[in-house]
């Protein structure tokens, strides 16, 4: 799974080491640099499976998702983030998560990746992603089972007017080509730690040209 990893000035924290006594809710992480934001990275779930034969099998691809999380990203200075904590999560949140991450395995590659660079320990992680998830209303085009054509201006207004405390730039778009044929396949969100929406940083691109096209659901 692709990460994002992002850079800037900042100090380093010392080795934080929690006890289990009082806190069985956490895992004891070493965080080398704090977090000065996320990003959520939504994925087109029909342009994704279309576009990658190995994704074609997993189950956002079998069942039909429209769209799916990807990940919740931390914005920081470290090169390392992976963990050796555990991503198990409750039967009832497991199941949650699967609304909006439904690949199990994926889940717990992530938490890998990015774990040791999140102050939180995986169920809080992904409790967030879900508040996020459900927080974000997206416009109807990118669920329809109709693919069609999109002006990109079009596609940022849609989102800006369904969810009004979103600024214009804390929203990038990602696409792929296929067969000369530009397919939206990401839709990234900047957060500030409190969850409020911010501007992107710089290593947030949209690469998208100006019209592209949605692939419909199935």
């Amino acid at each position: 799974m692709i990460f994002f990893q992002y850079r800037a000035v900042l100090t380093r924290f010392a080795l934080l080491v929690l006890s289990s006594v009082g806190l069985s809710l956490f895992t004891s992480h070493v965080f080398a640099a704090p977090v000065q934001g996320y990003v959520m990275l939504v994925q087109m779930t029909p342009a994704v499976c279309l576009l990658d034969t190995q994704k074609s099998k997993k189950r956002k691809c079998l069942e039909g998702y429209s769209l799916n999380i990807a990940g919740l990203f931390p914005e920081t200075s470290e090169s390392e983030c992976k963990t050796a904590s555990s991503a198990a999560l409750s039967p009832l949140q497991a199941k949650v998560v699967a609304r909006v991450m439904p690949d199990e395995n994926a889940r717990v590659q992530l938490w890998s990746a990015i774990g040791g660079c999140v102050p939180m320990n995986a169920s809080q992680y992904f409790r967030t992603v879900i508040n996020y998830a459900e927080r974000l209303k997206v416009p109807a085009e990118l669920t329809s089972p109709e693919t069609r054509p999109m002006h990109i201006a079009n596609l940022r207004l849609r989102f800006l007017r369904l969810n009004p405390t979103l600024p214009v730039n804390a929203i990038k778009f990602n696409c792929s080509v296929s067969h000369g044929t530009p397919i939206l396949t990401e839709v990234k969100l900047c957060y500030k730690n409190n969850g409020q929406y911010k501007q992107c940083p710089a290593t947030v691109e949209t690469n998208c040209p100006v019209s592209f096209i949605i692939k419909g659901s199935y």
